[in-house]
């Protein structure tokens, strides 16, 4: 949709916008913290001052907008103008709320640059999350002069710090990038990055047709395995076919999405089953998580059986006990609440996407005691009904938008009701939100986390979501591909790769 990295709201804006931009950190592989732009950077005891010390040698890609090379090289003021950028409402980017919810020092002096290689962040409050934010695509380095020079048009010639450059974009149908000459990474050999000199994108919108073209040998690797095509290529326990080993290669790696159900609980009348905290229990325990993700989802994903905090996120509670599959547990929970012998009516909105695990999540609920009937719409239908609070009961996921577990938390936090916020559960748990906010304070990482664990201990018992599985990064690229690795945020990443003849 575009290239301008202040709406980088989706996974293909998000992949290209790594390869043309980059910003003062980035997250490596192991989800850690890394200097990309800023070299080095301190951060004040009080845990509201971020000073960077940034490098010299970073230029923005060649452009006839630019005089000399001199013109094109980032300055402390790029950092400064690309931020306000994003806070400045003529915009209106999708990632405004990113410093609204850390809340940054409003006025000129919430950025900003001393001199051409400090760039100074004030925030009013601590929020240890405040790095990660950092590494999202909307937080990278554009030029103000490309800006005022294509204004709306900037979404299709944009220009960046990254390893490369956009050469031709024919929206729907190709775009190709060129390896950027000026790039100011190297690798431990003091070889300069990237390795590849380009990077073509395919667009199809049928899954199986690039799957097909896939296997033709005309695109390197896939993302993400579903349809028709996945039991022709994966054995059930999620292991690629003998017949494929030869030529592709599998990347499974966790992926930090927890795929849910959800109660809106706004308004319920008290004579509401759902009303009753062990009714929605009782839904927890009905559901054979394991099952499901072994026949439907050929072992990709894991069971969510510990919280709403997914497998591969820093301080994932390994131990926290949440549900299992216990559809006794779930019967005799209904029997307690007054539930023997009738049968609960209930309507579980979908998408059409996994149709099939919410049928087999269907049939595990009118199992136990409930009449459950499925309700489809399209995805943005779906959202929309989601937002206003018009569904009870729906299918609801969460991916990661930086590396802290307090992304995932935020979804129950009261202030965040929907449709101001992600909690679309609009729940309002005084002790909740209480734990929240003093985590919020914490810089300490394992102190926090110990916070987090008693939050999402919480969030089990109240049972306001139900959580279904965590989900895994599933790519497969030919043998060809050297080099491509992801992390648990699926990022894409390219200066690395390197391809064989």
């Amino acid at each position: 949709t575009t290239l301008d990295p202040i709406f980088s709201s989706n996974r293909p804006v998000t992949w290209l916008g790594a390869q043309l931009y980059s910003g003062l950190v980035n997250l490596d592989e192991n989800m850690m913290i890394q200097p990309d732009i800023a070299k080095s950077w301190e951060i004040s005891k009080d845990g509201k001052l971020y000073t960077f010390h940034l490098r010299n040698d970073v230029y923005f890609h060649d452009d006839i907008i630019f005089s000399s090379k001199e013109e094109r090289k980032l300055k402390a003021k790029d950092f400064v103008y690309s931020f306000n950028r994003i806070l400045d409402s003529t915009y209106a980017s999708s990632g405004k709320w990113i410093f609204n919810a850390v809340d940054i020092k409003r006025g000129t002096n919430g950025f900003e640059a001393p001199n051409d290689s400090t760039f100074i962040i004030h925030l009013n409050k601590v929020f240890p999350p405040f790095l990660g934010i950092l590494t999202m695509s909307y937080c990278t380095a554009v030029p103000e002069k490309a800006i005022s020079k294509y204004g709306k048009d900037f979404r299709s010639h944009p220009i960046g710090t990254g390893p490369f450059k956009l050469f031709i974009w024919k929206e729907g149908v190709k775009m190709i990038l060129h390896k950027n000459e000026d790039y100011y990474e190297k690798d431990s050999l003091g070889v300069q990055l990237p390795y590849l000199d380009a990077v073509a994108v395919s667009f199809l919108k049928d899954k199986e047709a690039a799957f097909l073209s896939f296997l033709r040998g005309d695109l390197d690797f896939i993302n993400g395995i579903e349809g028709a095509y996945k039991d022709e290529i994966l054995t059930k326990k999620g292991i690629l076919k003998e017949k494929y080993q030869k030529k592709l290669d599998i990347v499974n790696a966790p992926y930090l999405n927890t795929e849910y159900l959800a109660f809106n609980m706004e308004g319920l009348k008290e004579s509401n089953p759902i009303k009753d905290k062990r009714v929605r229990q009782a839904i927890n325990y009905a559901l054979n998580k394991k099952e499901i993700i072994m026949y439907l989802k050929n072992n990709i994903g894991v069971p969510a059986e510990q919280g709403i905090i997914p497998k591969g996120m820093p301080g994932f509670p390994e131990n926290l006990k949440g549900y299992s599959y216990n559809p006794e547990k779930a019967r005799q929970l209904l029997e307690t609440a007054g539930y023997k012998n009738k049968k609960i009516p209930l309507i579980l909105n979908v998408t059409s996407e996994y149709l099939d695990i919410y049928q087999a999540i269907q049939h595990n609920l009118n199992d136990v005691g409930f009449d459950v009937k499925i309700e489809t719409n399209p995805p943005a239908v779906h959202r929309e009904n989601m937002t206003q609070g018009k569904l009870q009961f729906f299918r609801a996921s969460w991916i990661a938008d930086y590396g802290d577990a307090e992304n995932f938390l935020s979804l129950l936090y009261g202030p965040n009701a929907a449709p101001i916020g992600p909690n679309y559960t609009r729940t309002r748990n005084d002790k909740f939100d209480k734990i929240y906010e003093q985590a919020s304070q914490i810089i300490n990482d394992s102190i926090r986390f110990s916070y987090y664990r008693q939050l999402d201990s919480l969030a089990m018992e109240e049972a306001t979501v139900v959580p279904v599985l965590y989900d895994r990064i599933i790519r497969v690229k030919s043998k060809k591909i050297k080099n491509f690795n992801t992390n648990p945020l699926n990022n894409l990443f390219l200066k690395n790769v390197k391809k064989e003849d």
